[in-house]
């Protein structure tokens, strides 16, 4: 299994790109723009503006260039350049890489872009409570955090295999709890048995009864 580790510039540190490089693996980080960096980048930068001139669409140019920040002792490391150039006037990113053998734009596109996605899946987990982090003692919080991964687990799952094509396959999870698993109830208990009767006014009761069906046969 080959693991590529990707960030945003906030991660782009010497520890974690020395780490990288000695145990093999690949990385593709955000880099935070500088002088330095606008000087190499300055024919990538000018070659998208020549393209928006002729066009007055936005336009976007890629490219490779090599960059030492005094922090990495002199070690020189490939950077993608994005320079785009709209109405609104010049956007350049860096991305610093070890990955080889695709263009700029591809690695941009498809690899470090790609982060969102995985941004977006802790986004979700927060929505069920990986945040409520405020013990003072490590353990408990660890405790919290696990159990929230859990739960997060056993959504995607409902999600990706149980309510395939329906109206919630890809809901997020917060849709999930909050319309499909929050449901009024009344509870009653004698010496032997406890009675759970759900709101006959829930709106997707078919649907939950169906399910209730999948995870509990019989």
């Amino acid at each position: 299994m080959k693991i590529v580790f990707r960030g945003d510039s906030g991660f782009c540190r010497p520890l974690i790109l020395n780490w990288c490089d000695r145990h093999g693996v690949d990385y593709i980080i955000g880099l935070a723009g500088n002088k330095r960096l606008a000087k190499l980048a300055l024919n990538i930068d000018y070659a998208s503006a020549i393209r928006f001139e002729k066009t007055w669409e936005k336009e976007r140019v890629f490219g490779f260039i090599e960059y030492a920040a005094k922090s990495w002792k002199e070690r020189r490391r490939k950077v993608i350049v994005k320079s785009e150039t709209s109405r609104r006037g010049f956007n350049t990113r860096y991305v610093v890489t070890s990955l080889r053998g695709c263009s700029a734009e591809w690695l941009y596109d498809h690899r470090y872009c790609a982060r969102g996605e995985m941004e977006n899946r802790i986004k979700e987990q927060q929505f069920l409570f990986s945040d409520r982090t405020s013990c003072h003692e490590w353990w408990p919080n660890q405790y919290r955090l696990l159990l929230s991964g859990l739960a997060y687990l056993l959504l995607e799952r409902l999600r990706r295999v149980y309510l395939k094509r329906t109206a919630f396959a890809q809901a997020q999870v917060n849709t999930l709890r909050l319309k499909l698993l929050k449901i009024g109830a009344v509870i009653t208990r004698n010496t032997r048995t406890i009675r759970l009767m759900l709101s006959s006014q829930y709106p997707e009761q078919d649907l939950f009864l169906k399910l209730a069906s999948k995870l509990v046969p019989g």
